[in-house]
C-alpha cells in the first residue's frame, strides 16, 4: 500500500489504494450478503460466517470482489492460495462444501439424438465456476455403447490446468451380473491415482464404495430403490463405511418435464464435509460423474 499523509493543526487526512489481496489470492476472495438463504435442495443455508482463506482471520469477511476472473462470459472462483500437501489444482475444494454440477445443452445430439461428449460446468453454492469437465471418447464408442461406454473426463481449472482425470473402462451394465461391476479411477493431477469408485453388488438398491489410492474403503455411497422420479430429485446418501452416520450427499435435480424428457443434460448436486480430505472430495466428484452416466444419460438414445 501506498499513503499520502496531509498534516494540519488538529487531524490527518489519509488517502490510500485500493486494498490488496491476500498472497497468491490475485483476485480476491467472494463476498456474499451474511445471512441465511434457502440452499434448495439442500435447504437453508448461513453464509454469514464462512471459512475463509488463509491470509484472513475466520469467521469475518474479507473485502468485496472488484473485478472477477471471467473466462467465455463464466464467473470463475478466485484462484485459492497453495496449500501444502494438496495436490495442484485441488486447493479450490478447501473452500466448499457445496458444488453443483450442470451438464450442458448439446444441440446436435438434440435434433439428431447422435451422441455427442458431455459437458459440464462445475460451480460453487454461490454460482462460481469451479472447474469445467468435458469427456473425451471416440464418436464410435459413444454411439455403439450408448451410456455403458468407456470414458475419460479431464476436469480443468481457471488457468486450463487440467486437474482431474475420471476414467471409466468398459464394464458390465447389468444389475443381474454380480461379477465385472463399474469402476471409476480417479486421478489428481493427471497420472496420479488418488481414489476409485466401485459398484457393490445389491439386487434391489445401487450401491457403491469410496476407496482412496490404496484401495481401503473409506465411505458408501447408497441411492434409492427407483432412481426415476417424476417432479422430485433423485438422493444418493454418502455415509460412513458402516452405513451408519450420514457424511453427505449426491443428489440428481428434477430439471423440468421438457428437458427430462427429451434431454440427457442433467444437474446434479454434492454435499460433503468442509473438512473432508481434499482427494475424497474429488472422488465423490468422480461418483456423481459415473452415477449420471449409469442411471440417466438415457435420452439421446
Amino acid at each position: 500500500m501506498f499513503f499520502c499523509r496531509t498534516t494540519t493543526s488538529r487531524s490527518t487526512t489519509m488517502q490510500e489504494s485500493q486494498p490488496a489481496t491476500a498472497p497468491g489470492m490475485p483476485y480476491g476472495s467472494p463476498q456474499p450478503v451474511p445471512g441465511t438463504y434457502q440452499g434448495g435442495w439442500l435447504g437453508a443455508v448461513n453464509y454469514g460466517f464462512q471459512a475463509q482463506p488463509m491470509g484472513f482471520p475466520g469467521g469475518f469477511a474479507v473485502p468485496p470482489v472488484q473485478n472477477q476472473p471471467t473466462m467465455g462470459g463464466a464467473i470463475w472462483m478466485p484462484i485459492p492460495p497453495s496449500i501444502p500437501n494438496c495436490p495442484p489444482g485441488l486447493e479450490y475444494l478447501t473452500q466448499i462444501d457445496q458444488i453443483l454440477i450442470h451438464q450442458q445443452l448439446e444441440l446436435l445430439e438434440i435434433v439428431t439424438g447422435f451422441e455427442t461428449n458431455n459437458k459440464y460446468e462445475i460451480k460453487n453454492a454461490l454460482g462460481q465456476r469451479v472447474y469445467f469437465a468435458a469427456e473425451d471418447t471416440d464418436c464410435l464408442t459413444r454411439n455403439c455403447c450408448g451410456p455403458s461406454r468407456p470414458f475419460t473426463i479431464r476436469i480443468i481449472d481457471n488457468l486450463g490446468r487440467e486437474v482431474i482425470t475420471l476414467q471409466r473402462p468398459l464394464r458390465c451394465s447389468s444389475c443381474c451380473c454380480p461379477c465385472c461391476l463399474q469402476e471409476l479411477e480417479v486421478q489428481a493431477p493427471p497420472g496420479t491415482t488418488v481414489g476409485y469408485v466401485v459398484q457393490n453388488w445389491h439386487a434391489c438398491l445401487p450401491k457403491f464404495t469410496i476407496q482412496d489410492e490404496k484401495r481401503m474403503d473409506m465411505l458408501k455411497i447408497i441411492g434409492p430403490c427407483i432412481v426415476c422420479r417424476c417432479c422430485e430429485d433423485v438422493n444418493f446418501e454418502v455415509k460412513s463405511v458402516d452405513e451408519t452416520c450420514a457424511v453427505g450427499r449426491i443428489s440428481k435435480q428434477w430439471t423440468g418435464f421438457v428437458r427430462e424428457a427429451f434431454t440427457d443434460a442433467d444437474n446434479f448436486g454434492i454435499s460433503f464435509p468442509m473438512d473432508l480430505d481434499v482427494k475424497m472430495k474429488a472422488v465423490m466428484i468422480g461418483a456423481c460423474f459415473l452415477i449420471d452416466f449409469m442411471f440417466f444419460e438415457y435420452s439421446g438414445n
